[in-house]
């Protein structure tokens, strides 16, 4: 965010906080021993400046809302033993409300970073017929949601201000070009206009959209993704959980990061490494 952003959140937080705890400027001071000036000037609209960090600290404990939150990093106000216990949500994966929680994590990361470790290959690249074929018998997601949510995550890859990092096995890609695991029943054909329309897409959204590969038997890593530094949805299977807090998500970041550090095929290298591939 740029720093105008965090400072718009900033005020719009710690006004609504004082609104919520019944304080004005006087009593906050009080509470704080910030000077009540100081504290005018942080509530001006036209003030672009963030206060030091032991007055943040000082506002956050006198509020009880925790820093991260004040600051924007966080959506929970949360802090202490409260924020351990209510970290994470579970969200079932369902026709809805799960995918519509999957959608609005996304929107809330319109401008954001996003990591992304898919459960076979990433959704932005899948055709209707690969779809079709992965999702004809999971009673969970009907294909009609499946193509519906492939089309959103594309649709939040072409934004302008959007920045997608993709990591994944080696294994899962060389495996899908040869029909084994699931793809063992997928016809060849299927799989041959799947890679290049991979191939198209991947080299039409370069640089914003990355994809990395890292070699399985070295590295492994569950289904995730991370929305900026705000949230990280983990997938395991019919339902995501959910990590709200800065330090958890924080976790996952420096994870994913190790992923990417490791990969043995480069994102500018991926799309020549798919058209190598032969389609068994």
């Amino acid at each position: 965010m740029k720093k105008q952003e965090i400072v718009a959140i900033f005020r719009k937080r710690l006004l609504e906080s004082m609104q919520e705890r019944g304080l004005n400027q006087s009593g906050l001071s009080r509470e704080t021993g910030v000077d009540r000036s100081t504290l005018s000037q942080l509530l001006a609209d036209e003030n672009l400046r963030m206060p030091r960090a032991d007055t943040v600290a000082a506002l956050a404990r006198a509020l009880q809302v925790s820093t991260d939150w004040l600051l924007g990093l966080s959506q929970d106000s949360r802090f202490g033993a409260e924020i351990l216990r209510q970290s994470f949500e579970v969200a079932p994966h369902q026709p809805s409300p799960a995918d519509d929680n999957l959608k609005r994590w996304y929107e809330e990361a319109e401008g954001l970073k996003v990591r992304y470790v898919p459960a076979h290959l990433p959704d932005i690249v899948k055709t209707d017929r690969v779809l079709e074929f992965e999702f004809d018998l999971v009673v969970e997601r009907p294909v009609d949601r499946a193509k519906e949510q492939a089309r959103q995550h594309l649709n939040f890859s072409r934004g302008p201000d959007n920045d997608l990092e993709i990591c994944m096995p080696t294994e899962d890609l060389v495996g899908f070009c040869r029909g084994e695991g699931i793809w063992r029943e997928l016809d060849s054909a299927v799989r041959r206009e799947q890679v290049d329309s991979m191939c198209d897409t991947l080299d039409e959204l370069y640089p914003s959209v990355r994809l990395y590969l890292f070699d399985g038997r070295k590295r492994y890593s569950v289904p995730y993704t991370i929305f900026g530094a705000r949230r990280a949805a983990v997938y395991v299977g019919q339902m995501y959980f959910a990590f709200n807090t800065t330090e958890y998500v924080r976790i996952l970041i420096r994870h994913f990061d190790n992923l990417v550090r490791n990969a043995g095929v480069q994102a500018h290298e991926v799309v020549a490494f798919l058209r190598s591939q032969e389609i068994t």
